[in-house]
């Protein structure tokens, strides 16, 4: 058969397009021309295939063993007709005879048409797995498609992905043609092709963020040592640096709070506090509680547990809006936090040393430009665990 361009620029074709490998889909032609004999022939075991990777040219041809009586005409050839072929086969002798694949049936080329369209389908599938699945715990640009009941269907390419109502931000409400970057949580492969879950709800997507905002954090100088998120809501994040040139704070804020905000923007204005992490449980959880001021904190390693006093005008906003500050302290830090006004504290007498050797220390900042309200809470004791 002569060298088939057409052949070959499909397969090149698919090969670029759809990242599917020459040499597979060459097999599959291969497999399929094995079973059009087979269908044909109603047997295949001696039908071999010889195909030029380079020009697609191809053969297929039925080794034949030279006899006198032919039984099995698929598998048996006359010594008359093998000495056509050429002169010197004996008896016995293995004969290569070349089966033209117009001699096919049209149900057999259908078939083979079918098994190497199967095997592209087959191959695209496990092509956009391996991409996707690459990705998976990684942060990606999708365009939202449309609502599927409660679930949003997005677009990431080449594939849709689902996003569970369980995954979206609460009173976040998304239109068509919308981009919005979303964490792959799961990439599960199923005969239909990958099954793509992902997140706006999980606090490796801030993380994800900030890796691909801030440059220090993206080459390792400074680390996101723990986060801890309320989506829509708030998130805290404890930075660390490796290098005691770069303020781990200050590059995550970026200049006037460029890197901060542009996160805070594609959160849809969810606030994010940046606090110093600390070896030192005490400090990390007085970081913690920024943007109040703190007297004393108390920390019980073992224990996993705090007591921590604050000035009494102080109160409501270490508790935060119904507790989310003392509880997104006690999540980011992984200790029990019990929180005490100044006043509190001396009634009960607890560690009344700590207290008056209270300095007013600076505290960290809150980046979204906006307290708490202040009054909630106001003398109460609190106590919050992660």
């Amino acid at each position: 058969m002569s060298s088939n361009n057409e052949l070959l620029e499909a397969l090149n074709i698919l090969e670029k397009e759809k990242n599917i490998s020459k040499d597979t889909l060459l097999e599959a032609i291969e497999n399929s021309l094995i079973t059009a004999c087979k269908n044909h022939f109603g047997k295949s075991d001696n039908v071999k295939v010889n195909m030029n990777p380079e020009t697609c040219e191809y053969h297929v041809f039925q080794e034949k063993t030279v006899v006198e009586q032919v039984e099995d005409p698929c598998t048996e050839i006359s010594l008359a007709n093998a000495r056509m072929e050429d002169s010197k086969y004996e008896l016995g002798d293995i004969v290569n005879v070349e089966v033209k694949s117009k001699e096919f049936g049209r149900i057999a080329t259908q078939n083979a048409k079918n098994v190497i369209l199967q095997k592209i389908r087959e191959e695209e599938r496990k092509v956009l797995y391996s991409q996707y699945y690459s990705m998976e715990k990684d942060v990606v640009t999708g365009i939202v498609q449309r609502y599927v009941g409660k679930n949003v269907s997005i677009n990431l390419g080449k594939v849709d992905a689902i996003l569970t109502e369980n995954e979206q931000v609460k009173g976040e409400v998304f239109q068509p043609t919308e981009r919005i970057k979303v964490y792959i949580l799961e990439v599960k492969a199923t005969p239909k092709g990958p099954k793509i879950l992902v997140s706006r709800t999980h606090p490796e997507l801030v993380k994800r963020l900030f890796e691909s905002e801030v440059t220090e954090v993206k080459d390792g100088i400074v680390e996101i040592k723990s986060i801890a998120r309320e989506a829509g809501s708030r998130t805290k994040i404890a930075v660390w640096s490796n290098d005691p040139d770069v303020d781990p704070v200050g590059a995550c804020v970026g200049m006037n709070g460029a890197r901060v905000n542009a996160i805070v923007n594609e959160l849809r204005g969810e606030k994010i506090d940046i606090i110093n992490w600390n070896e030192n449980p005490a400090m990390l959880i007085e970081n913690a509680l920024s943007p109040a001021k703190v007297i004393s904190v108390i920390a019980d390693d073992e224990e996993k547990t705090a007591k921590v006093v604050v000035p009494d005008y102080q109160l409501s906003l270490a508790i935060g809006k119904e507790g989310q500050n003392a509880r997104l302290a006690a999540r980011l830090t992984g200790f029990k936090i019990d929180i005490k006004s100044e006043t509190q504290a001396r009634e009960s007498g607890d560690f009344m040393d700590y207290v008056n050797d209270y300095e007013d220390e600076d505290y960290e900042e809150d980046y979204d430009g906006e307290g708490y309200e202040d009054g909630e809470y106001a003398g109460e004791e609190e106590s919050y665990d992660e």
